[in-house]
C-alpha cells in the first residue's frame, strides 16, 4: 500500500495540507470524502493512509483506525511514532498483548525524546532476579503514577529480589504508606545501587498485564489518617449533615496535549445547580478562578488544598467525586472512592471505547460525548443520576 500513482504522489502535499486543516477545524468525515478518490484501490502513499487513520479515530471508529495503522507500522517497520500510535488504539480496544509492546515507543515521539531517562542499566523484562536489586522509577503526569503504582508489589514478588522505588513528591507520602516495606525515594534524588531498572508504566508490558488481571486489589494507597482528620471535621463545618456529598473538577493540567478536548469550563455545570446540591471544589490552577453560573454553588477549597495529601482527605469524606479526566480521578480510583468522570468524544486510551465502565477502577462510572464538543449530553445524565443519588442518601443515612 506505500506505493501509488505519479499523480497521487504529486498531490501528497496539497491533500495533506487540506486534510490537516480539516481535522484541525473538527470536520474528520470531510477528509473520508477528500481521500475516498485516492485509497479506493487499496494504494496510496503512508501519508495518506495516516490522515485516514486520524480521520477514522476522530470519527470513532476504532477497528477501522487499527486495521490502518497495523497496516502501516508493517509497511513502514522504522516509524516508531506509528509505534505507538498503534500502542494507543490497541489499548484502547483491549488489545493489551501487543498494546504494552508498541507502547514502549513512548519515547521515541519528537516532542518525548527529552523526556527519556538515560540509565546505564538493562531494563528489566519480568524476568526473575533473585538477589539483584529492582530500581522502579515512575514517569509522565501525577495520574499515570497514581494508576500505575498498583503494580509495583507485583513486579516485587516476580523479581524476587530488593525493589527501589523512585515517584515525584505528591506521590511519595503515598507509595510511602502503600510500600512500607520497600524503599521509596522522591524524584531527584541519588537512589542506592541498583541491577535493573524498569519505568512504572513499562511494568504491563513486563508483567504481561492482561485485561482480566484488572482492576487488581482496591484500593491500594491510602490517604493520611492525620489529614484525615483535619478535613473531617472542617467539612463537617462547611456541609453538615448535608447528603450527597459531592466533589467537583472541571479542568486538567492546562499543558495538557489534549486539554482543549479534554476539560471543561465551569459555565458548563450550569445544569447542575438545578439539583440544589452544594458542591465542593477541588479544582487547582488557574481554572479555579472561573465564575459559577446563577444558582449553582460551588465550596471553593483551592486554596486550603496544598497537596494530594489533602485532596484524598477530602475524597475520603466524599459521597461521589465529578471531575474530568484528570489526575484527582485516578487518585479517587487508587483510594476506592467513586467518581464520575466526564470524557471527550475522543477519551485517552486508558478509557478505552464505547464503555461507561472501566476496568481500572470499580468505583467509575464514564459520561462521554456523544457528538464532538459538545457536553450537553453527559452533563444531563449527570443531573439525573445526581437526582437519584439524592434521593437515596436522603432515604438512608448509609453512605454510597
Amino acid at each position: 500500500m506505500a506505493s501509488g500513482k505519479v499523480s497521487t504522489r504529486r498531490a501528497v502535499p496539497e491533500l495533506l495540507a487540506h486534510g490537516q486543516a480539516l481535522i484541525a477545524a473538527g470536520l474528520p468525515e470531510a477528509v473520508d470524502t477528500l481521500l475516498q478518490p485516492y485509497l479506493q484501490g487499496g494504494t496510496a502513499p503512508i501519508p495518506l493512509w495516516k490522515l485516514k487513520m486520524i480521520a477514522a479515530r476522530r470519527q470513532g471508529r476504532l477497528e477501522e483506525a487499527v486495521a490502518i495503522q497495523k497496516m502501516i507500522v508493517d509497511t513502514v517497520p522504522g516509524d516508531l511514532p506509528a509505534h505507538y500510535d498503534l500502542a494507543e488504539l490497541l489499548l484502547a480496544s483491549g488489545d493489551f498483548e501487543r498494546g504494552w509492546r508498541e507502547y514502549r515507543y513512548r519515547y521515541d515521539l519528537a516532542h518525548t525524546k527529552i523526556l527519556t531517562r538515560h540509565i546505564q542499566k538493562p531494563r528489566w523484562n519480568g524476568q526473575p532476579i533473585p538477589g539483584k536489586t529492582l530500581f522502579i522509577h515512575d514517569e509522565q503526569g501525577f495520574g499515570d503514577t497514581f494508576q500505575f503504582l498498583r503494580l509495583v508489589e507485583r513486579a516485587a514478588e516476580r523479581c524476587a529480589g530488593p525493589v527501589l522505588l523512585e515517584v515525584n513528591a505528591e506521590a511519595y507520602p503515598f507509595a510511602c504508606r502503600a510500600y512500607p516495606h520497600l524503599t521509596v525515594s522522591k524524584r531527584g534524588q541519588l537512589p542506592p545501587a541498583f541491577d535493573f531498572h524498569a519505568e512504572l508504566m513499562s511494568l504491563p508490558a513486563s508483567l504481561g498485564l492482561r485485561l482480566e488481571d484488572l482492576p487488581g486489589s482496591i484500593p491500594y494507597l491510602q490517604a493520611d489518617p492525620e489529614r484525615g482528620r483535619h478535613w473531617e471535621k472542617r467539612l463537617n463545618t462547611l456541609l453538615g449533615a448535608q447528603r450527597p456529598r459531592v466533589a467537583l473538577v472541571w479542568a486538567g493540567r492546562p499543558t495538557h496535549p489534549n486539554d482543549a478536548h479534554r476539560s471543561m469550563s465551569l459555565q458548563d455545570f450550569a445544569p447542575l445547580a438545578a439539583t440544589g446540591i452544594p458542591f465542593v471544589g477541588l479544582q487547582k490552577g488557574p481554572a479555579a478562578q472561573q465564575r459559577a453560573p446563577k444558582g449553582l454553588k460551588v465550596l471553593r477549597l483551592d486554596e486550603e488544598i496544598q497537596s494530594f495529601e489533602d485532596t484524598a482527605a477530602i475524597l475520603e469524606q466524599m459521597d461521589v467525586l465529578i471531575s474530568v479526566d484528570s489526575s484527582p480521578i485516578h487518585l479517587a480510583g487508587a483510594l476506592g472512592r467513586p467518581a464520575w468522570v466526564l470524557l471527550p468524544f475522543e477519551a485517552e486510551w486508558r478509557w478505552m471505547a464505547q464503555r461507561e465502565d472501566t476496568p481500572w477502577y470499580p468505583t467509575h462510572r464514564l459520561y462521554r460525548q456523544e457528538r464532538r464538543g459538545d457536553w450537553t449530553v453527559p452533563v444531563a445524565r449527570i443531573v439525573a443520576d445526581l437526582n437519584a443519588l439524592a434521593t437515596r442518601s436522603n432515604g438512608s443515612d448509609n453512605r454510597r
